[in-house]
């Protein structure tokens, strides 16, 4: 079922015609078993009537006789059924971090629409891309906002409208409060029913033996985890020289008088043991790690991701 692409023009703020002549191009496919409601194609834990052989299991009356193996049956003079994998459409929720510090921009960040993208603007227009693709495949998709709490639950629907849903709740969103992102997810992960695919877009400014806790959450419930770690080119490189005022995107009337010089080692050491910590994190639950810099363009992070996570499955 073709989705057409939102006609507001409000949207096209979102999804600009590159993008979405971008996600044309791109299939996700998982790789966890997942539930789902219609016939799809991921592998689902329930086995059925599909397409790929599984197993045999003893016939019982009841069972149609279309369904016995007579190959089976002429070398064991047993009745066997053949089951097969049904395949299942997804349930996809998309986490998007809309904490203060999410609306830091920098001076060598990408630019969509004429405008440099803060960090809350880049995960946005992932997240719109990604919900466009996922309903594009009949899979069920929602969203979550979050900062210090959860802001917006919008319960995953495969329905074409729901990409409409998503958007505008996404332009309707605006980088707020301080970031509390492993008590968040959490409570997320208690919501969220059923095994699906869980999306994080965040520049995860918590502590990561929290995180990684919570992830883990994640995973006991069964999801299958894809996580876009958003950092502004600065935040990486930190390359600033001279003495100035550092305000916090968190804390608005927290302003430091810092000379860039003395601190910039041991600012790139934490930042560089948080980033591996995170990257381990997930290496260990067999998680998706992306780590996105926003100077590069959304289509190119797109692409970049799918491409790899294509070979990774071949």
């Amino acid at each position: 079922m073709a989705t057409p692409p939102p006609s507001n023009a409000s949207f096209a703020e979102l999804l600009p015609r590159d993008l979405i002549n971008t996600i044309g191009r791109l299939e996700f496919l998982a790789r966890k078993k997942k539930e789902g409601t219609v016939t799809g194609r991921h592998a689902s834990p329930h086995k059925g009537f599909s397409v790929e052989f599984a197993e045999h299991r003893q016939y019982v009356a009841g069972d149609d006789l279309r369904d016995l193996d007579w190959r089976v049956f002429g070398k064991s003079d047993r009745y066997y059924i053949k089951q097969y994998i049904e395949e299942t459409n997804m349930r996809v929720t998309l986490l998007v971090d809309a904490s203060g510090s999410m609306a830091y921009t920098g001076d060598e960040a990408a630019s969509l629409n004429g405008r440099a993208l803060s960090k809350f603007a880049y995960a946005r227009h992932l997240a719109a891309a990604l919900s466009y693709l996922f309903i594009r495949q009949q899979d069920a998709v929602g969203l979550v906002t979050f900062d210090d709490t959860i802001r917006r639950y919008l319960k995953p629907a495969a329905k074409p409208s729901q990409v409409r849903l998503i958007l505008d709740d996404l332009l309707q969103t605006a980088p707020g409060n301080d970031t509390r992102c492993a008590e968040t997810f959490h409570e997320i992960a208690e919501r969220i029913p059923a095994r699906g695919l869980v999306i994080i877009l965040s520049d995860l400014f918590d502590n990561a033996e929290a995180i990684k806790n919570a992830l883990h959450h994640f995973r006991y419930r069964f999801h299958e985890v894809l996580l876009f770690h958003i950092m502004a080119e600065e935040e990486l490189t930190f390359p600033f020289k001279k003495f100035d005022h550092f305000k916090c995107l968190e804390a608005p009337n927290l302003r430091l008088n810092i000379d860039p010089q003395t601190i910039r080692i041991q600012y790139l050491e934490r930042v560089r043991a948080h980033l591996k910590a995170l990257e381990l994190a997930c290496g260990q639950m067999e998680a998706d790690y992306v780590p996105v810099n926003t100077k590069n363009s959304v289509t190119d992070t797109l692409l970049t991701y799918f491409s790899q996570r294509k070979a990774g499955q071949r």
